[in-house]
């Protein structure tokens, strides 16, 4: 990414799809920006067989300031940040982790190679995944989550969901599926034995039909 070949410069950056792998590694304007230049960083790292993933910076108020990668490597997730180009070491130029760059004195020596680097960029509060755009604030997806599973957003590679629309639609609606397929067999059940109720029994009456149907009639 720092030294690969030249790139286009679109006439209307805003027309371009920034979740597509082409696009975000080939025009400027997108690797100019610290989300569409982490998808391309990603794209490539997974293409060459590392194991990677998103790392959201969060403000005091819970928003995305910036967005970085995390790199698996000896068994430790290091951070790259791909819009500066960046890999984070220390001074004696060991690999760093998010919690290592918890450390003022290491985040500073991480960044004190590239001119200007905004010092709010810090590691104070972050995330793998972004549950603000969901209305009424995330609906406090993630506090609620938190306390019933910490460390939830770390359990599964979330980067293919949120990447692949299509995909995170059919598992949805898979989830869904199940979901609603096992409600209404807890409801038939508690109209069969609490509420003592007769039911439309789908599956007898498709039998009564088929058998109906296919043999032969009895003729007195």
């Amino acid at each position: 990414m720092r030294g690969g070949a030249p790139r286009s410069v679109a006439a209307d950056p805003s027309a371009l799809s920034t979740r597509n792998p082409e696009s975000t590694l080939n025009y400027q304007q997108l690797l100019s920006v610290c989300g569409t230049a982490t998808n391309a960083f990603l794209n490539l790292a997974e293409s060459s067989g590392l194991k990677v993933r998103r790392l959201l910076l969060l403000g005091p108020d819970g928003r995305t300031k910036h967005v970085v990668a995390e790199v698996l490597l000896d068994q430790r997730w290091v951070i790259v940040d791909p819009a500066y180009r960046l890999i984070m070491r220390d001074a004696q130029g060991r690999l760093l982790t998010r919690k290592d760059l918890q450390d003022p004195l290491k985040f500073k020596q991480a960044i004190s190679v590239v001119p200007n680097y905004p010092s709010e960029y810090s590691y104070e509060k972050f995330a793998h995944v972004r549950l603000a755009r969901i209305p009424l604030q995330g609906l406090r997806l993630r506090r609620v989550l938190n306390s019933i599973y910490p460390g939830w957003d770390e359990l599964v590679d979330w980067g293919l969901l949120l990447e692949r629309e299509s995909f995170l639609v059919l598992v949805v609606s898979g989830a869904m599926t199940v979901f609603f397929f096992l409600w209404r067999i807890l409801l038939a059940w508690y109209a069969d034995h609490r509420l003592r109720i007769p039911r439309f029994h789908f599956l007898e009456h498709v039998a009564r039909a088929g058998a109906a149907l296919f043999s032969t009639p009895e003729i007195k």
